[in-house]
């Protein structure tokens, strides 16, 4: 009896392991998909197009503190994108990585609605990848929101590394061991 319950504890922990595996390829490839779609978003946006911030009150010497900033990466607009960027989490499909065994989360439909002209074979799409991709990116937009705004409000360069690596503060990715 004493070598099943190792073999069970051994069998538990490559579960563990395998399971552990799969809800961070998920989650990576939501903090990936989530950071394309607002780079893209924030791309779509007039960069003349400017947004008054601050206070709205007239200080005592008659003058407003009042500042003018780009829309595109203003606060207000960064956090209506956050409120509807899972749902373009069915617009994905899932490919694994044929050497390294990796689940990739891939865009499969166009920005304009149409089908994609990417080569689709072998990326699986259906309603279970696209719901628990889009439940990780809610989960993530949830826990970081405020890290997001702040990093989405000034232009960086390799955000999706800076973001979603595992060198990160966030660690949205965790390790990838």
């Amino acid at each position: 009896m004493k070598g099943w319950g190792w073999l069970a504890l051994l069998l538990g922990a490559l579960l563990g392991s395998a399971w552990a595996r799969r809800s961070q390829d998920l989650h990576c490839g939501a903090c990936r998909a989530l950071v394309d779609e607002l780079e893209w978003e924030i791309a779509q946006v007039d960069p003349k197009k400017t947004i008054q911030m601050g206070s709205f009150r007239i200080n005592p010497d008659g003058s407003q503190s009042v500042v003018e900033v780009p829309y595109a990466r203003s606060e207000a607009h960064l956090t209506e994108l956050l409120e509807e960027v899972c749902d373009r989490m069915k617009e994905y499909g899932e490919q694994i990585d044929l050497s390294t065994h990796r689940k990739n989360y891939v865009r499969v439909v166009g920005r304009n609605g149409e089908s994609s002209e990417l080569d689709l074979q072998g990326i699986r799409i259906d309603s279970d990848i696209s719901g628990t991709l889009k439940f990780a990116c809610e989960s993530i937009v949830e826990e970081y929101e405020d890290e997001l705004i702040e990093f989405f409000s000034r232009e960086a360069d390799n955000v999706k590394d800076k973001l979603c690596s595992k060198r990160t503060a966030l660690r949205i990715c965790g390790s990838l061991t």
